[in-house]
């Protein structure tokens, strides 16, 4: 039922899914589109890498982190709907929906923050009804000298 809901969530962003975690970016900043701004960021360690920072429909922010092969490394999100993690987890969406029913079935069931944590696929959700925050990363994708702390 969980994982119903979760792809319902998703479907439901009407978003189409132009590309993917571990792919180009899905809302490229090159694009016509008014929600779409480009951030250029450098690390405390002076690795570059783009972030795309893209507003949805419904108030939702969400960030695509971008290494200089321009491949999505991390997608991070806030905001009062659940971000389109079909769209933004791509071929890793399935992985995920695996992790967080495992995830449920060893808490017991229930709501509320979890993490999905695999060899090459971490997924962190948390927030509430109108307060949805997270963050997905490759972690054998990070750009040398960038760490989990530095996707906000």
């Amino acid at each position: 039922m969980l994982c119903a809901a979760a792809v319902m969530t998703a479907l439901a962003a009407g978003i189409p899914a132009h590309a993917e975690l571990g792919s180009a970016p899905t809302w490229p900043a090159s694009s016509a589109g008014q929600a779409t701004r480009l951030v250029q960021h450098v690390s405390t360690a002076s690795v570059p890498y783009t972030v795309n920072e893209t507003t949805l429909n419904g108030g939702t922010v969400v960030r695509e982190y971008v290494a200089q092969n321009n491949a999505v490394f991390a997608v991070v999100w806030h905001g009062p709907q659940m971000a389109p993690l079909n769209t933004l987890l791509g071929r890793y969406f399935p992985e995920y929906l695996q992790g967080i029913s495992a995830a449920r079935a060893a808490q017991g069931g229930g709501h509320g923050p979890a993490m999905v944590q695999e060899d090459g696929l971490i997924v962190q959700t948390g927030g509430h009804m109108g307060n949805f925050t997270g963050r997905a990363y490759l972690p054998q994708a990070l750009p040398q000298g960038t760490s989990p702390d530095d996707l906000q």
